[in-house]
């Protein structure tokens, strides 16, 4: 195999185990928790959170009418998969930095994706709140996209800084 096709499974293992580790977990979360019942880790500051999230990211879009919602839900992450495919396919694959920020992406996307077709809804149960603030319920999906998203991030700004030239001294 060459090192160019390892590497490839390699970036799909990555996909692949963040879909099965959000999958597990919503499981797990779903068979032991009750709905909005949290469950102290570090109390005042992280609970375990059973919700259901119908709208997008942190709730966004919940209002909606149901059919907007489930078309509107569905289609966006289908083309974003979509899309991640492309980028994927069109970076070199000894990009390490882009490539695992696309596949953990594109392993959230696919984890809370399952959830939409299967349910309706987004199981979210990751609770973090200090003091009177506290942040909208998530789950490993939202962390993962999150994660891909600032490596991607900064490997673009990295690029963008490699690329400008050096100030001469004194300016």
């Amino acid at each position: 195999m060459s090192r160019a096709a390892l590497l490839r499974v390699l970036y799909a293992i990555l996909t692949l185990s963040v879909l099965v580790i959000d999958q597990a977990t919503k499981a797990i979360v779903m068979g032991r928790l009750t709905l909005y019942a949290p469950v102290p880790v570090v109390p005042g500051f992280f609970h375990i959170t059973l919700v259901f999230n119908r709208g997008a990211l942190f709730g966004w879009f919940s209002h909606l009418p149901d059919s907007y919602r489930g078309t509107l839900f569905t289609v966006v992450p289908i083309l974003a998969i979509l899309l991640m495919l492309v980028f994927q396919y069109r970076t070199t694959i000894h990009d390490a930095v882009t490539q695992s920020g696309l596949a953990l992406i594109l392993g959230g996307a696919l984890g809370n994706l399952v959830d939409r077709l299967r349910m309706g809804y987004v199981i979210d149960f990751l609770d973090l709140l200090v003091g009177d603030w506290h942040w909208p319920a998530f789950n490993v999906a939202d962390s993962s996209i999150c994660v891909g998203v600032a490596l991607l991030v900064i490997d673009l700004l990295a690029r963008v800084r490699q690329r400008q030239p050096a100030l001469p001294p004194g300016s």
